[in-house]
């Protein structure tokens, strides 16, 4: 396998509540939602770098799509890295989390590989890692 990973979907409680929570909270660039004409369509995408994508679907429309039962979620499952080029820029990633409404779960302190980052849970319990790792920085915009 050719691993070309283009979309990163992660199943919400609340549709509308996850799109508020990206696009005015944390200034995630989307449409909106889109798909509403189909009976378990409803979704919405942000445009991520790398041309990658962060879908928003509900976690029952996930659920009808691939037959499978709705499951308890559990935070510690997996996490979403979000690099950045600065330690500042790990606080303000923070600081915008919590403004969105997002619950901070470790506030950012110096990592055990040099490092520094904190984690935040956005409002569906989804870990995000936001990190400043000095032998890992992302590509210059």
């Amino acid at each position: 396998m050719k691993a070309r990973i283009s979309v990163l979907t992660l199943g919400v409680v609340d549709l509308e509540r996850a799109v508020s929570f990206y696009r005015d909270g944390l200034g995630l660039p989307t449409d909106g939602i889109i798909g509403r004409e189909f009976e378990h369509g409803a979704v919405a995408f942000f445009d991520l770098a790398g041309g990658l994508k962060l879908a928003l679907w509900s976690q029952r429309d996930i659920a009808h799509d691939t037959g499978l039962p709705l499951q308890p979620r559990s935070p510690t499952s997996f996490t979403i890295g979000h690099n950045v080029s600065t330690m500042e820029e790990v606080d303000a990633v923070i600081d915008a989390a919590a403004q969105a409404g997002a619950e901070i779960i470790k506030i950012p302190m110096t990592t055990f590989y040099g490092g520094y980052a904190g984690y935040f849970r956005d409002p569906d319990g989804h870990l995000w890692d936001v990190v400043w790792n000095p032998h890992l920085l992302p590509p210059a915009d």
